[in-house]
């Protein structure tokens, strides 16, 4: 009996943890994001991908000593019930400081590419703390 009890008790600390490391999930309307330093969070943005268009982390990129990308994936169905796909776009927070994420949506995505028809812009001020 102690046994499962102590392994029910490893189960359960197992789900806290997981929980509390996994990354926070900020939206297109989060433009203010406060995290502490070794803190994993994504940003999540409406992706269709049919259209051509594809989200970057556009220039001027985040201050690296202080925010650092690490890739981004497409999620079917998203967050909310109904949804179309989204792309999550992965950070890792470094050490204490303030900068700026920018994401593009783009085609071409090169030089000019926030000029282009249809390009959209998203900027999130992220504070490491």
């Amino acid at each position: 009996m102690i046994v499962v009890a102590i392994a029910a008790l490893l189960i359960a600390l197992h789900s806290v943890f997981s929980q509390l490391s996994a990354p926070r999930i900020y939206d297109a309307d989060d433009t203010e994001i406060a995290v502490a330093p070794g803190d994993r969070f994504s940003v999540q943005v409406d992706d269709e991908g049919t259209d051509g268009y594809r989200w970057i982390i556009a220039e001027p990129r985040p201050d690296p000593a202080v925010v650092r990308a690490t890739g981004s994936r497409v999620v079917p169905g998203g967050a909310r019930a109904g949804s179309g796909p989204v792309r999550r776009l992965g950070f890792r927070a470094v050490r204490p400081g303030r900068t700026d994420v920018r994401l593009l949506r783009c085609r071409r995505c090169g030089t000019g590419a926030a000029d282009e028809a249809g390009a959209r812009s998203l900027n999130f001020r992220v504070t490491v703390g």
